[in-house]
């Protein structure tokens, strides 16, 4: 089972915020707002993900894709190869997810980690401290 992502997270909302995160060249984690794998849904995270990190190859990077309260978008997104995951979820349709989950390699957070938004004002010129500058 993969590791609780160790790199700063950031919150993107768009491949722009995704490219301006991956472009100091740090270590990061990746996740989107909250519920975006409710509403927007885990083929346009990827697809942000892919389009992102193709112009960033050597940066270190993690993603988790936030599905609010939406268990079936998990499944969803774990069907389509999504690794982490966060599920605000009843304990009994957390566990057998999180199961599901750990049995595809993935794994399943109850709550996002902290994380810089960048679409909050002034975080783009916070970004090089909350990721810790070379």
């Amino acid at each position: 089972m993969p590791a609780v992502p160790a790199a700063p997270a950031v919150i993107v909302h768009g491949v722009d915020m995704a490219r301006a995160a991956l472009a100091p060249g740090r270590p990061v984690t990746l996740l989107s707002g909250e519920g975006a794998g409710f509403y927007a849904g885990v083929g346009w995270w990827q697809a942000v993900m892919r389009a992102a990190c193709a112009d960033f190859p050597a940066t270190e990077m993690r993603d988790i894709l936030d599905c609010g309260s939406a268990a079936g978008r998990a499944l969803q997104a774990l069907r389509a190869g999504q690794s982490f995951l966060v599920l605000r979820a009843p304990d009994a349709i957390w566990e057998d997810i999180a199961e599901r989950a750990a049995a595809c390699g993935g794994l399943l957070l109850r709550e996002a980690p902290p994380a810089l938004d960048l679409a909050q004002a002034g975080a783009a010129r916070r970004l090089g401290a909350w990721l810790g500058k070379k």
